[in-house]
């Protein structure tokens, strides 16, 4: 259980409780394996909208 007093991080500041303090967080801390996951995501979405833009999407074209 929490004492009702979190502790301070000396990097990340205050720690947030949650649900009785079965959920701890820091502010602002975001790993980079997820920066990661979202930069390609963000190319593969900018790909799609480029490579398919104004037609019936992939596979539901006419067969050339």
């Amino acid at each position: 259980m929490s004492d009702g007093n979190p502790e301070r991080h000396p990097r990340y500041g205050e720690v947030e409780e949650y649900a009785q303090g079965e959920i701890r967080s820091y502010r602002g801390i975001v790993n980079k394996w997820l920066l990661v996951v979202y930069a390609i995501l963000a190319v593969w979405g900018i790909y799609y909208l480029i490579k398919y833009w104004g037609g019936l999407g992939p596979g539901l074209g006419i067969p050339q």
